[in-house]
Parts: structure tokens; C-alpha cells; sequence
């Protein structure tokens, strides 16, 4: 046997239905075949900023934003034709102070026995914080998306050749001038992975290895600058490229990738190459007149029939002879470096008196500079070294030591023996190098603010050929400076 539930009073459905809209947290209204409101409940007053007693002075049209009015009417109508029962949009109102609510709109009609409309009944679901949500998001999408396009239009728009590769070395992204490049080293097409070999060939323009690609390199996780390539079937078209390469690293420090920047320094190198030869043809040039000159002047000097005044004037040429005779020397000397030509020829020598002999040397030029020369030498120092070259090394440091210091500054020499190297500082008290300067004092034909402010003549080659030297010995040489203090330089050399 079911139970029959009898249905609850009128007067109880009334107050069901009124306690009901009263507590909902949906906006709720009732709302005539006009659209004016019968009734709305606490909730709707709240989103809408108006009393209950002004709201229902209102009709739907008056609160409904203008740019989706025609839509909402449109459904409206379409509901009291009976062509649909009721309805779903989301749309705008206004709110009593102006601003904007978005809504979530449910419509339904209700209609009598005989299918007269009675009243709508709408509900109403706040959406503002989503739309403001969804606001930001697209917001934030188009700033990524205007990021990107920039990103890209910089990508493609550069003069330099970009590369990304991932962690197997597969080519994530090349932009337009990297593509130049891969044409020219691999006319028959890139199968966009690291390491296929084309017509790729090292700074001597020897073919690449494998494992020498920069890309390969790079996909192994280094890092590296300046490293010179030349790509292109034709010698004569060839171009030269510098390769740097970076890490791409994810949120746990893991290698994703590498980014490659390519850039043609073609017309550089062959600049360099042809300033190299002009130098090396003028000092070849200049050497033999130089040498016959220095010749005819050591007669001279060596003449009894000279004057003393006579004597005087052939020694001040002949100095002068002489260091336009080393500047040739250090020319010649640097297109060597640049040819690649063996540099040091060793044999067994002592470093100590050779040191000795610079600073007796350099005591002149220092005495007339009121500068000081102390030497802590031992008595002997014997090692495998090019006595000449290692003699020119030590000239240049003191030169440069006695050049930049302050009357009354000291020079320091000290040689000595540490870990099985030979160790020359040499260190002064003079005007001191600017910590911006310190990475090109090495640099060909650099000279320093000091030096064009004091006004001390040089080639700029001297700590060229000073470096030169030092690494043909397989020896290292580094600088400290500070400006207005000092400078100090180190050189060592294996023993």
C-alpha cells in the first residue's frame, strides 16, 4: 500500500515560494509580460545597488546595458509567442552607480489554464569576478601574444643569425639570417639537427669535426664566445662567422637547450688580413734602409774626423734610428702572431741575467724619469727559453712600469721560482689603469686614456707581443691595476 502525500495549501505554497526567492543567494524577480518588476529578492537588490521599493518602479529595459538590449528583447518576445518556453544569456546590467554587473540570465514563462502569460520568472547568477577573471586572462593573452610577435619580429629582423636548439641538439627555431648561412654551408638542404657536416670549416678553414660543430658543442651543455668558423663551397665566397653560445636551463637547473648567435665578421677578418700584409710589406720595406742608415751612422760615430758637436748629433740620430729600427721589429713581430709562424726558438739560458741586463737597460730611462729600480733577482735562474724574445718580453714591462710611474714612484722587480714555474711581477706606483680598460690593455695597437692624457708615445703593441711571447712559451701573463695606485704584472712560465 503507497502513501498518498496530499498537497500543501495554497497560502503554504505562497510562503514556500516567498521564503524561497527571500533567502536564495541567486538574484531572483518576477517580472510582467511588459517586463516591469512585480517583485525581486534581496540578492538582485544587492547586485543591482537598488532598493526593493525602487527596483520595482523599473522594467527589465531600464537596467539592461544598451548593447544587449536587442537581444534580450528579441528572446523576450519570442517567449510570449510561444516559439520557446524560455531562455538562457548571459548579458550586462546597470548598476545604481553606474558600473557593470555580468549576469548569468534564466528565463522561463509562466502561463494559466487557458495559456495566457502570467509573469516571467528570471534568475539572475553574478559572473562579474568570472568576467573580470576572463578579462584579465585575455588581457594577459594579448600581452603574450604582442610579446611574441615582438619577440619574433626582433627574431627575424636582426643582422645576426639565431639558433635554438633543444638538449638532442634537434633546431627548434632559426631566424631568416641563420637560414642564409645554412644555405651557404649546406646547399643540398639541413636535416635540422646538430652536427651534419657541410661546407663548415674551422678558423684555419680546415673542414670541421663532428665534435668541433659549435652546434655540438652547444648541445653538449658549454658555453663559449668569439669561436670562429667559415661556411661556403667557394673559398672566395666564403664567410666568416663568430659563434656564441648559451645555456638554456629549466626550473630545476636542467639542460633544455642551447640559443647560438651567428655573427658575420667577414669583412673584419679579410680587413685585418689585408691591414696585416700592408703592415708586413711597409716594415719588410723599411728594414733594409733602416739597416744600412744604422750602418753608415755607427761609421760615423766611429769617424776621428767628426766634431764632437758632429759626435753629438750622429748619436742622437742613431737613437732615434734605433727605435724606428724596434717599431718596425714589433711590426714584423705581430704579422708573425697573425700568420701563425712559430714564434720562440728555446734553448738553455739565464733568466736571471737577462733580467739584469733589461734592468740595467731601463735604469737609464728611469734615472732621467726620477723614478727608482729595485731588483730582487737571485744570482742564477737557468731554464729552456728564447733568450731574445723573453729579453723583449722583460724590455716592454719595464718600459711600461717606468713610463707610467710618478717621479719619485719605485719599480718593483722580483724573480723567483713557485711550484715549479718561473714567476716575473713587475710593479709600479705610477697613474694605474681604469677597471674598464683592464680586458683590452692586451688588444693590438690599444692605447689607454693614460696614455694619450700623459702623452706617452707607443705602438699599443707592446703587451701584445708581451702575451704573444708568453703563451709561445706555454706561460701565462695577467695585470692588476688600480687607478691612481699602481700597476702589477705577472708573467709565468714553465721552468
Amino acid at each position: 500500500m503507497v502513501a498518498e502525500i496530499a498537497p500543501a495549501p495554497a497560502l503554504e505554497t505562497d510562503e514556500l515560494w516567498r521564503l524561497t526567492m527571500e533567502h536564495s543567494p541567486v538574484g531572483m524577480a518576477i517580472v510582467t509580460p511588459t517586463g516591469a518588476f512585480l517583485t525581486a529578492n534581496v540578492a538582485l537588490c544587492d547586485m543591482l545597488g537598488h532598493e526593493a521599493d525602487v527596483l520595482i518602479t523599473k522594467s527589465f529595459q531600464d537596467i539592461t546595458h544598451p548593447a544587449d538590449l536587442d537581444t534580450d528583447l528579441r528572446l523576450f518576445q519570442q517567449t510570449l509567442a510561444g516559439e520557446i518556453s524560455s531562455y538562457r544569456i548571459t548579458k550586462r546590467y546597470l548598476r545604481a552607480d553606474g558600473s557593470t554587473l555580468v549576469g548569468d540570465l534564466s528565463v522561463a514563462l509562466l502561463r494559466d489554464a487557458m495559456g495566457t502569460p502570467i509573469h516571467f520568472i528570471s534568475q539572475i547568477v553574478d559572473l562579474s569576478e568570472r568576467q573580470a577573471f576572463v578579462d584579465r586572462l585575455d588581457a594577459a593573452e594579448a600581452a603574450a601574444e604582442a610579446e611574441r610577435r615582438t619577440a619574433q619580429a626582433v627574431f627575424e629582423g636582426v643582422a645576426v643569425g639565431l639558433l635554438q636548439i633543444d638538449a638532442q641538439g634537434r633546431y627548434v627555431a632559426t631566424n631568416g639570417r641563420h637560414r642564409e648561412f645554412l644555405d651557404l654551408a649546406f646547399p643540398e638542404g639541413h636535416r635540422g639537427r646538430a652536427g651534419q657536416l657541410g661546407f663548415a670549416y674551422d678558423a684555419d678553414q680546415q673542414p670541421l669535426d663532428h665534435d668541433d660543430m659549435p652546434s655540438v658543442r652547444a648541445s653538449r651543455g658549454e658555453e663559449f664566445d668569439d669561436v670562429r668558423v667559415w661556411v661556403g663551397k667557394d673559398p672566395h665566397a666564403r664567410r666568416a662567422l663568430s659563434v656564441s653560445a648559451r645555456r638554456v636551463l629549466d626550473r630545476a637547473g636542467e639542460l633544455t637547450g642551447a640559443v647560438l648567435a651567428y655573427h658575420d665578421i667577414t669583412d673584419s677578418v679579410r680587413a685585418m688580413a689585408v691591414k696585416d700584409e700592408f703592415v708586413s710589406t711597409i716594415s719588410h720595406e723599411l728594414r733594409t734602409p733602416l739597416t744600412a742608415a744604422l750602418a753608415y751612422l755607427e761609421l760615423l760615430d766611429e769617424s776621428t774626423d767628426v766634431s764632437p758637436e758632429g759626435h753629438q748629433q750622429v748619436t742622437a740620430a742613431r737613437r732615434n734610428m734605433l727605435r724606428l729600427s724596434h717599431l718596425v721589429a714589433d711590426l714584423l713581430f705581430t704579422t708573425r702572431v697573425s700568420a701563425g709562424s712559430p714564434l720562440v726558438d728555446p734553448y738553455r739560458v739565464d733568466l736571471a741575467v737577462l733580467l739584469c741586463e733589461a734592468v740595467d737597460a731601463a735604469s737609464l730611462d728611469a734615472d732621467n724619469r726620477g723614478v727608482r729600480l729595485v731588483s730582487r733577482v737571485p744570482d742564477s735562474l737557468p731554464a729552456d727559453a728564447d733568450g731574445m724574445r723573453l729579453r723583449q718580453v722583460f724590455d716592454n714591462l719595464l718600459d711600461n712600469a717606468v713610463s707610467y710611474s710618478t717621479t719619485g714612484g719605485v719599480v718593483t722587480v722580483d724573480l723567483g721560482v713557485r711550484e715549479g714555474h718561473v714567476v716575473l711581477t713587475i710593479t709600479d706606483e705610477g697613474t694605474g689603469i681604469d677597471a674598464a680598460e683592464l680586458e683590452q690593455v692586451f688588444g693590438r695597437f690599444y692605447r689607454g686614456e693614460n696614455a694619450r692624457r700623459l702623452h706617452i708615445a707607443g705602438t699599443g703593441l707592446g703587451l701584445t707581443i708581451v702575451r704573444s711571447i708568453v703563451e709561445a712559451h706555454g706561460g701565462v701573463v695577467s695585470l692588476e691595476s688600480t687607478l691612481g695606485e699602481g700597476t702589477s704584472v705577472c708573467v709565468m712560465l714553465p721552468r
